[in-house]
């Protein structure tokens, strides 16, 4: 039996049962925390006792260290028991025993004091076993001990305080009891007393979490904030992990430390410290260590003076001293050209930083989410408006952080993170492909069109016909100050209505006389044309825009109507050339597909290559594959150097370069005849084509007639347009204006 691992076990930390994964391998027991991340591990050569205990509703499992350290793992089943047993008495040579437990309910017992575990026994069995190292502070009395715990955020009740009470007739003697029983606690428990000097000391250090500014004390088992109104003891075993991230401005960094439990102020607790440092700043300091001691305390890790950017100094001293990773911002670079998102997260603006193993945004509040936690995510539209959008980050745990107002120029750059990384995206349709461009329209074109935005717009489109919109045409393409050319105005698509209006109200009810009531009229016009308001001039401008827009309605564009590209020709293959060799994977492939299949029912085609390359990577022995690929491939060389030396090779390159210099005159001839037709001096309007076969020359002098006319009239229309209801009135007249003409 190599190892076991559990899936669905609760470790004892702080007084609360946290669940994690557990797996027992001849070297350590590791414990992975499922919340935090953070890994225990305990090494087998320091495991002194093992038993078996019953938690409340489940069997558990205590391991008593050489160095009094207690841990309590519960959530095994009972079927369990006798394989556990069996594992620890084979690879740890340790029997295991259950661990009877006091039931009889009494307050009256002995305390015993068992490495840094206290046990409340009655009689020969214990009634509650108290991990020291959960203690925070112990108080005496005249003949009681007060002990204080650790308060843990996850726990729904904690214990916070507990009485010893010892009777008076115990304290008889030189030693007295009391202070006796305090001492035994006060040396294991986990109680901050500042002795001696200080490892590093950085002084004014800008805190943005807790806010404020405070001197660093850095000591061998903890590091102290010192503030003009608050002071922290952390201890380094609180240390979960260690951030440094450049600001958005590229003149600043943040270094972010995670603490396990957090610090306190109050009822407020602080997850995370937030330190902001300006490139710029520098320091310089000197460990008040000799150089061997350097070496037999941190392995040469540390020198004796240490000088630079005051971040980078921390970080070195931080990280030998607590013997933790400090994290960088990854490979992921924003369309500004820095790891940092803007964005803003419930009330506060901030920045996101997507890292090789989770996200962190800092920081307010400061949050950290790692992959595995990670559920799905989701690209949602930003409040009505297509100049940003919201991410959404689900987790297994079933919470929803929402990072809001990200700029729509992160948008390619943060979905290629996600798709690297083979995070969930929660609203890719069912039909999408995994590439972003089948997925949100993005293409090499920058003018094809994002389906967010148009989507965006949509929604944004229907609002507006709802609430009444389309009574008012829009005017994104009016210009009051640009001045329209004569050649506009007669292509213009109004310009044969508002020239026939023109004439129309040129001639009168009587005769020949028409041009000169045209020109009276006119003039009549500008007169009341001048006395118009402003407010008529732009109704009629708003009018005739929503005209225009009817009478040209935009024709959409087809996938038939664009022309399709000629296939290419699939190259010719030789088939007097030698096939390539399989490698040593694809033989032991083809020998083992059906047994996979058969192992794996109802896999489908495209898996079998997944689950091959994951039992490849697994075989040890591969020799008996590799030793035929390797045959294979000799057999290949030898196959290849004869077909050379045969000449079929030359022969098909001189064909296929034949065939290839044919296509091209060909269609380098059909491109010919297309464009012949095109050749000028052959071309003739449709007008001169009508004017030259069909009219007479009765008929060319009406219309050049007509053309004067119609010159004279754009003329006027120029200088100003008509009222509304004066080309109406002119409609009912143009008749017999033309006939006169």
């Amino acid at each position: 039996m190599d190892f076991l691992e559990y899936s669905d076990v609760s470790a004892e930390i702080k007084g609360c049962m946290t669940t994690g994964r557990i797996k027992m391998t001849d070297q350590n027991i590791v414990f992975k925390n499922s919340k935090t991340g953070k890994v225990d591990q305990i090494q087998s050569n320091d495991l002194e006792m093992v038993n078996f205990q019953n938690f409340a509703g489940s069997l558990g499992i205590r391991i008593f260290l050489k160095n009094g350290t207690l841990h309590r793992f519960a959530g095994f089943k009972d079927s369990e028991k006798e394989k556990i047993a069996k594992f620890f008495s084979s690879t740890y040579q340790m029997d295991m025993l259950e661990k009877e437990l006091s039931l009889k309910g009494w307050n009256w017992g002995t305390a015993k004091f068992n490495g840094s575990a206290l046990s409340f026994d009655i009689g020969s069995h214990s009634a509650f076993e108290i991990p020291l190292n959960h203690v925070s502070q112990c108080n005496t009395g005249k003949n009681e001990i007060t002990m204080e715990f650790h308060q843990n955020d996850d726990a729904p009740v904690s214990l916070m305080e507990m009485r010893f009470y010892i009777p008076s007739n115990e304290l008889n003697g030189e030693l007295d009891p009391v202070e006796a029983f305090q001492q035994q606690v006060m040396q294991k428990a986990s109680v901050i007393s500042v002795s001696g000097d200080a490892i590093a000391i950085f002084r004014e250090i800008h805190c943005l979490t807790p806010r404020g500014r405070y001197d660093i004390k850095i000591f061998n088992s903890f590091f102290q904030l010192h503030g003009k109104t608050f002071d922290y003891k952390i201890p380094m075993s609180t240390v979960l992990r260690m951030f440094v991230l450049p600001h958005k401005d590229s003149r600043q960094m943040y270094f972010v430390v995670s603490l396990d439990p957090p610090i306190k102020q109050g009822q407020t607790r602080y997850h995370y410290l937030v330190l902001l440092f300006g490139l710029d700043e520098e320091t310089s300091i000197e460990l008040p260590f000799s150089e061997e001691e350097l070496k037999d305390k941190y392995e040469g890790k540390l020198d004796k003076e240490l000088s630079g950017p005051t971040y980078e100094v921390l970080g070195k001293v931080m990280k030998v001293i607590v013997n933790r990773k400090i994290t960088g911002s990854g490979g992921f670079i924003g369309h500004t050209g820095t790891p940092a998102i803007g964005c803003s997260f419930k009330a506060a603006a901030g920045y996101l930083y997507p890292l090789e193993r989770g996200f962190m945004y800092v920081h307010k509040p400061p949050l950290h989410i790692r992959f595995e936690e990670v559920l799905s995510v989701n690209f949602a539209r930003g409040g009505g408006s297509t100049r940003s959008f919201d991410f959404e980050v689900e987790l297994k745990s079933g919470t929803v952080h929402t990072f809001n107002s990200i700029e729509k120029d992160e948008y390619n750059k943060l979905y290629d993170f996600i798709s690297s990384k083979n995070l969930n995206v929660k609203n890719r349709g069912k039909n999408d492909k995994t590439s972003r461009k089948d997925d949100f329209g993005d293409s090499d074109d920058e003018n094809e069109p994002d389906a967010y935005l148009e989507r965006v717009k949509a929604e944004a489109q229907e609002r507006d016909d709802d609430d009444g919109g389309s009574d008012e045409s829009t005017d994104d393409d009016f210009n009051p100050d640009q001045v329209e050319s004569d050649v506009a105005e007669e292509y213009d698509s109004n310009h044969t209505d508002s020239s026939s209006d023109d004439d129309e109200e040129g001639s009168g009810s009587g005769g020949g006389s028409g041009n000169h009531k045209h020109l009276n009229k006119k003039s009549t016009n500008i007169k009341k044309h001048d006395k118009a308001t402003d407010g008529d001039s732009k109704k009629k401008e708003k009018k005739q825009k929503k005209e225009k827009k009817e009478k040209k309605p935009k024709a959409a564009k087809t996938v038939s109507e664009k022309p399709r590209k000629p296939r290419k020709p699939k190259k010719e293959k030789d088939a007097n050339k030698p096939k390539r060799p399989p490698t040593a994977f694809m033989i032991w492939l083809n020998e083992t597909r059906e047994e996979i299949k058969g192992d794996n029912p109802g896999i489908k085609v495209t898996e079998i290559a997944k689950k091959a390359g994951e039992m490849w990577k697994e075989l040890k022995d591969k020799s008996q594959w590799e030793k035929k690929a390797v045959k294979l491939k000799e057999d290949y060389t030898k196959a290849m150097k004869e077909y050379e030396e045969s000449g079929s090779a030359a022969e098909f390159k001189s064909r296929t370069k034949a065939a290839a210099t044919a296509s091209k005159s060909s269609s380098s001839s059909s491109k010919s005849v297309k464009s012949s037709p095109m050749k000028g001096g052959d071309f003739k309007s449709k007008e001169y084509i009508e004017s030259d076969d069909d009219s007479s020359d009765d008929d060319k002098k009406k219309t050049a007639t007509k053309r004067k006319g119609s010159d004279s009239d754009d003329k006027s229309t120029k200088k100003n347009k008509p009222k509304e209801s004066e080309s109406e009135e002119a409609e009912s007249t143009g008749a017999s204006s033309n006939e006169s003409d």
